[in-house]
């Protein structure tokens, strides 16, 4: 399946798309094909925003549950908005505190009822004491109602007989504002709601103060204030719902990050049952957990150890079983190449399977040879037990084989009981293996055993404890080695009754490619997958290979990510399915408390770890062209306002105009970066560079507040009126040059250049990427600036204005400079306290983006790893074809090859000098000088020369290794066809082939000087056509068959040690590259008959090679 190569990032496709899809694949840069397209759309169910505004996602479940989403990350917002309403009660109370008459009991009444409901809210929504249902559909529309009474109730008792119309406007528009910010929502409902509010409050103003006024009645003034007042009202809701927007585009982000962070998850796991399935299918568990610690070693400590790493363990009292097809030649013979290996594979998969349901570790397996142990690593005291009926099974699955394939093909095993090391040797092609006299037995057991039966080890009768019946094996008369050694052996008599309870079933589909072929056993049947392969009746489900593949110990644990990587399948085809993992991985996130004391300093937020702190300080963030926007909407509307209360204050409209082309330069500056394709490349660069400088940017934001509160202070100071003579019993008519012109403006309406302050900080609250400090900077700014000059510079206007306004009652009311200061300040706690909580929840999705961008990583890093381990198993363009596939029996890997070279290489003597006595270790010792033979015959597949060698395996102390059956051969000639080549380029694999050989020879021959031994190597060469392929989707085990393997194996074993045997076809080709021979003559090959065979001695001149490279090798003869 095609793989995706980058995960598309998900606030690019957030930020800038009009309609993208975002995928997400389940393994970056390699995945498997399990992707899940999210489509961002700009289409919703708010009309009255602009297209661009209105998002939302594809499917519509996707949305459903990011809305689900939305109000839990609002939750603890609404908490905010809670502590805004006890603030605001708190400020009645405090006002009502400082001049208390008996006339504000009501209003403390209601303040004091407002308060408790607001603290039983907190409570309620705090610790989760509302059913999820009330809590999602009603808390916050009672929270509005609750609020909107409170406003209206203090409206209505504070100024009973004094109704203006800028009463209670500042808070109507702060909480308008807070709506936004804090209701877990949709924006439609808040827009209504937050209207109606707003329409209410004004109509009702209107009305009373018509009413109350009647014939005094101010019928301009009124409207212009009414105005006025929608004025402030929609500048609070424009800008209410662009924070809306940023924030919703800020969670869907986070949203598809959380969505990535689960597809990384899951692929984390998958990633780590592909190693771990990898792994143990040829290595034991405790020698996986060793291997890949070494594996994870910093080189500097490898280089340390005097010797390679060698993983081998002693284990006594074990049972060992080989077994061998007979008659597979004859098989062989009449398939192809893609139906042998689908039998084989069929075959040997079955075996695995009756090896978990009788306590087998498979071992390895030898073209058509399988031996596997009882008792390893575990102790079992029924090794020899399961072992006979390991045995028995295969046996009786064989039969069936040939039954439905019409040829004479049996099953010769031999069991015996005794002592192993096992472990794996050498550095490439990792399969473990066990060696010890008691294997060399175990071996012939078989070899001298009868088709068709079990053969048994007098050892391994006395473990039986008569459980079967046996009879005389007379094991001696078939094999010479038996009876050299005086083995008892036994034959286990066939129980009765058929076997196919035992774990194969008897009904079985065949099926056959071609009508020339033997019928197959059909490997698709039931879901046509070896990795779940068909259970039935018969064959219950205790087979499943986790009996023996226990899962490595994973600390993550958190997200249950086995249990979620099994569910996945479903979600593969189902939505709904993803959907609920997503909501769970979302939860789990969620309930992580990301800033707990480690993380942050609990007063400035700031990440105690400062490449942290720098991380989060250079972080972009998209939307901070949308506050500086925020800025000139505040401006603007902030002078419509002014101009609808004094018409006539030019220095309003003067410092609209500078202060608008101020603050539209940072905001171009700002988005500069956001657009780069718009803008001039040293703007961008200009922009970039405030982007991820915080001095830069604290400082552009000081700036665009500054600019507001300056313009605001300007217009304030420019209505100063002048102060009356000191003797005057009554208050003079004010005669500043602005004062004939204000009559209708600062004079008479001094509360509404407070709103302005309350807008500037709603405009404060909208920057971003800015400290929560430096906001409280500029708030304290704000608030500092607007009260100094309400209480000194506007006294006398707040005092006329009060004195005209409640007249007699201006004793008993705390004077408006006070109330209007009070107001600002407790606005501005109001949206510190919210901007510490939005830095809070900026600082948790950083976290947990550094968490999904970590999680990545150790997917890369899994990856390497799975790499490295298969590559090592499996020749490479092998792992290529294998890696990151679930493959189906039809794509197993199998390929024919009709022109490679094969070699055999064993060191007879090892045998000699291989003892089991103490001071060895028990042999281990001897097997570590084995290992440091193996080692270095590895890393000279590390050389250039020999890159088109693959090792196939090591048998005991013999290695075998192939040439020209990787994708790459032929030495740079790999793109030409065999036709286009001639002899001696088809056949430069063969040569070099040959030279490996060679530099074997020299390799031991150095280790025998260091050593003071005297190891000789006895290699066999041969060339022709071979069968590769992949056996067991469950256990991967790549070998090579046929005619060819068969005869290199008998040139070793027909050899003299010291010497490289050939036949004459190999003579013939690798005569005419300069090696030198010597004529053995006619031998005996069992199977083949007499063949002419030569000794291979060396080079006569300069290795030659098609690349123009020459390598000359110390046993070569050199011209001169």
């Amino acid at each position: 399946m095609p793989r995706n190569q980058a995960f598309s990032e998900p606030e690019y496709s957030v930020e800038y798309s009009a309609d993208c899809s975002v995928t997400l694949p389940s393994d970056p840069g390699q995945a498997v094909g399990r992707t899940h397209e999210v489509t961002v759309r700009n289409s919703g169910s708010c009309l009255c925003l602009p297209r661009f505004m209105r998002l939302t996602f594809a499917p519509e479940s996707l949305e459903n549950l990011y809305q689900t989403y939305f109000r839990r990350q609002r939750h603890e917002t609404l908490l905010v908005l809670v502590v805004f309403a006890a603030l605001f009660d708190s400020y009645i109370l405090i006002m009502c505190a400082v001049v208390y008459t008996s006339e504000k009991l009501a209003s403390v009444s209601v303040a004091s009822a407002g308060l408790a409901g607001d603290i039983i809210l907190y409570l309620l929504c705090r610790f989760g004491l509302l059913p999820d249902r009330i809590s999602r559909r009603f808390v916050p529309y009672s929270l509005w109602i609750l609020i909107a009474l409170q406003i209206f109730c203090h409206l209505g008792l504070n100024y009973a007989r004094f109704h203006q119309a800028s009463d209670t406007v500042g808070w109507q528009a702060f909480f308008s504002f807070s709506f936004f910010l804090t209701l877990p929502l949709r924006l439609t409902p808040i827009l209504l709601i937050t209207t109606v509010s707003c329409g209410v409050h004004t109509l009702v103003l209107g009305v009373t103060i018509a009413q109350q006024q009647q014939e005094n009645v101010q019928g301009s003034a009124l409207v212009r204030q009414l105005l006025a007042n929608i004025v402030i009202y929609m500048c609070a809701i424009t800008v209410g719902v662009t924070s809306y927007y940023m924030a919703d585009r800020k969670h869907r982000k986070a949203f598809l990050e959380a969505r990535q962070s689960l597809e990384v998850k899951l692929n984390l796991e998958e990633q780590s049952q592909q190693q771990e399935r990898l792994l143990l299918s040829i290595l034991p568990k405790h020698i996986a957990d060793e291997m890949l610690q070494d594996m994870k070693k910093e080189p500097s400590q490898k280089e340390m150890q005097q010797f390679n790493t060698m993983y081998m363990y002693r284990h006594e009292n074990v049972s060992i079983l080989f077994a061998d097809i007979v008659g597979f030649t004859q098989l062989s013979s009449s398939c192809s190449a893609q139906e042998l290996v689908k039998l084989l594979n069929e075959l040997f998969a079955r075996f695995d399977k009756l090896a978990a349901k009788y306590h087998q570790l498979r071992i390895k397996i030898l073209g058509d040879c399988y031996y596997c142990i009882c008792g390893l690593p575990e102790y079992r005291e029924d090794h020899a037990a399961c072992s006979i009926r390991m045995g028995l099974a295969m046996v009786e699955a064989i039969s069936y084989v040939r039954e439905k394939t019409q040829t004479n093909v049996d099953m010769r095993v031999g069991v015996h009981s005794g002592t192993v090391l096992g472990g794996v040797l050498g550095q490439k092609r990792w399969q473990y293996d066990v060696w010890s006299t008691d294997v060399t037995v175990a071996n012939k057991m078989e070899a001298g055993g009868i088709p068709g039966r079990v053969h048994i080890s007098q050892s391994t009768m006395e473990c039986l404890h008569g459980e079967f019946d046996v009879e005389p094996g007379n094991g001696g008369d078939r094999c010479d080695y038996l009876r050299e050694r005086g083995i008892e052996t036994y034959l286990v008599a066939v129980p009765q009754g058929s076997l196919g309870r035992n774990g194969i079933s008897p009904v079985l589909s065949v099926t056959s490619s071609n009508g020339n072929s033997p019928l197959l056993i059909n490997t698709t049947e039931c879901n046509g997958s070896v990795e779940a392969a068909c259970n039935t009746p018969e064959e219950p489900e205790e087979l499943d290979t986790r009996v023996v593949n226990p899962s490595f110990p994973n600390p993550r644990r958190r997200l249950r990510l086995r249990d979620l990587a099994e569910r996945v399948i479903d979600a593969q085809e189902n939505e709904q399915e993803l959907n609920k993992l997503l909501n769970e991985a979302l939860l789990e996130r969620e309930t992580v408390q990301a800033l707990k004391g480690k993380h942050t300093n609990r007063l400035s937020l700031r990440f105690v770890d400062p490449d942290l702190e720098v991380r989060f300080s250079v972080e972009k963030e998209k939307q901070s062209g949308a506050a500086f926007c925020c800025s000139c909407v505040v401006l603007l509307f902030t002078t419509v306002m002014e101009a609808l209360i004094d018409p006539r204050l030019i220095i309003n409209y003067i410092t609209f105009a500078v202060g608008e082309i101020l603050l539209f330069i940072l905001t171009i500056c700002s988005l500069a970066a956001i657009f780069p394709g718009v803008f001039p490349k040293k703007l961008v660069s200009f922009s970039i560079w405030i982007d991820h400088t915080r001095w830069a940017r604290n400082t552009w934001a000081m700036a665009a507040i500054f600019i507001l509160t300056m313009a605001d202070l300007l217009d304030m100071l420019s209505c100063t009126p002048q102060v009356p003579d000191s003797d005057s019993t009554t208050v003079a008519p004010f005669s500043s040059s602005s004062s004939q012109s204000s009559l209708g403006g600062c004079l008479n309406n001094p509360k509404y250049y407070s709103f302005i302050a309350v807008l500037a900080l709603i405009a404060t609250t909208m920057l971003v990427q800015v400290s929560h400090m430096v906001k409280l900077t500029l708030m304290l700014l704000i608030t500092a600036t607007t009260g100094i000059v309400n209480i000194y510079s506007w006294k006398d206007i707040f005092d006329r204005y009060d004195m005209v306004r409640f007249q007699e009652y201006s004793s008993d009311m705390v004077p408006s400079k006070f109330t209007m200061t009070v107001m600002i300040f407790i606005m501005m706690v109001s949206f510190y306290y919210f901007s510490r909580h939005v830095e809070k929840l900026a600082r948790t999705l950083f976290l947990w983006k550094i968490e999904v961008h970590e999680q990545k990583e150790k997917v890369y890093e899994m990856r390497r790893w799975n790499e490295a381990l298969v590559t090592n198993m499996l020749p490479e363009h092998v792992a290529r074809h294998f890696l990151g596939s679930k493959k189906r029996d039809e794509e197993l890997y199998s390929q024919s090859y009709d022109e490679i070279g094969v070699m055999f290489a064993s060191i007879p003597n090892f045998s000699d000098f291989y003892t089991e006595e103490s001071i060895n270790n028990g042999g281990i010792e001897c097997l570590r000088f084995l290992n440091e033979i193996i080692s270095d015959f590895d890393s000279l597949l590390d050389e250039p020369k020999f890159r088109y060698i693959t090792k196939i395996k090591t048998i005991g102390s013999t290695y075998m290794a192939a040439s020209g059956v990787t994708s790459d051969v032929n030495d740079g000639y790999i793109c030409m066809k065999k036709e286009e080549q001639s002899d001696r380029e088809r056949w430069q694999h063969l040569a070099d082939l040959a030279d490996f050989a060679l530099a074997m020879k020299v390799t031991l021959m150095n280790i025998n000087y260091q050593s003071f031994n005297n190891f000789m190597l006895r290699i066999g060469l041969n060339k022709g056509g071979v069968l590769a392929g992949v056996i067991g989707a469950r256990k991967p085990h790549y070998d090579i068959w046929g005619n060819t393997v068969n005869v290199a194996s008998r040139m070793e074993s027909t050899g003299v040690m010291g010497n490289i045997q050939v036949v004459e076809d190999c003579y013939n080709i690798l005569k005419e590259y300069g090696f030198r021979f010597v004529r053995r003559g006619p031998i005996f090959v069992k199977g083949k008959g007499e063949l002419l065979t030569y000794f291979l001695k060396g080079r006569d001149k300069q290795g030659s090679f098609i690349n123009g490279s020459t390598v000359t090798l110390p046993h070569q003869v050199v011209d001169n």
